[in-house]
């Protein structure tokens, strides 16, 4: 009887370890930054068709969130293209890092009709993203 007691002694301490871990393993859920676009007036803030070596202006408003900020990236891709170019890239510090940030970005699209894809990143200290693309026809 001593032996059964052990045994079912041992298999309890072992579920009972196991339900612990399991439930204790949760991933941590970070929030990322969020980023919008600036609508109205001068801006472009969806797909649209622009004319071939035109001028628009894109706003891009950025908000921390749990963590502090740390790179905003604008890239492009030409045509469907998988991969992208880097158009400017920003290491933040003081307020935009601590707080958030606002810019314009003026885009000159290219003298050839096709497609251009713009994306907008920004990335906080935890490596959490937040990413809005725009798809320019240029014709």
């Amino acid at each position: 009887m001593n032996n059964k007691f052990f045994r079912l002694t041992f298999v309890a301490v072992i579920v009972l370890a196991s339900a612990t871990a399991f439930f204790a393993c949760k991933k941590d859920k970070h929030t990322p930054p969020t980023l919008t676009l600036k609508t109205g007036g001068i801006y472009i803030s969806a797909d649209a068709t622009i004319g071939m070596n035109d001028t628009i202006i894109v706003g891009v408003t950025v908000t921390k969130e749990e963590d502090p900020l740390n790179t905003f990236n604008v890239s492009y891709a030409y045509d469907g293209a998988t991969s992208t170019t880097t158009f400017t890239t920003e290491t933040l510090s003081g307020n935009d890092q601590a707080t958030g940030f606002s810019r314009d970005v003026q885009i000159i699209t290219r003298n050839v009709a096709g497609t251009e894809t713009w994306t907008f990143t920004a990335t906080d200290l935890d490596g959490n993203i937040a990413t809005k693309s725009i798809k320019l026809t240029v014709n």
